[in-house]
């Protein structure tokens, strides 16, 4: 019997085993998560105000109270969520088109 009392039974074994797999889950999943917001942080650094089309430098030009972001290689223009809504406020409500005209007048070749 005291042979008995000296060994840990199996449902305490088992209880600490499952508390080591559980610590090493939560421990992984962090790892995982710190790894993540690492690698979100680098691919900001190599992209940010990058052209998604050829890879140069964007330049923000002010529209207004509307900060367009250019690329003055492939002539690309991009504009953050809501800009397009403010430039046709800004220019009123006569159309689309005329904004869009007005933008790329802002773009030709000289």
């Amino acid at each position: 019997m005291s042979n008995h009392l000296d060994k840990p039974s199996n449902t305490e074994d088992e209880y600490f085993a499952r508390e080591e797999i559980e610590a090493k889950r939560k421990l992984a999943l962090q790892q995982a998560t710190a790894l993540a917001a690492r690698q979100r942080e680098e691919l900001k650094a190599l992209h940010y105000m990058k052209c998604p089309k050829c890879g140069m430098d964007l330049q923000t030009l002010k529209q207004g109270n509307v900060e367009l972001e250019s690329c003055f290689n492939c002539h690309g223009i991009w504009l953050d969520a809501g800009e397009l809504d403010q430039l046709i406020e800004q220019h009123g409500h006569e159309g689309s088109g005329k904004v869009m005209g007005a933008i790329l007048n802002l773009f030709k070749k000289k």
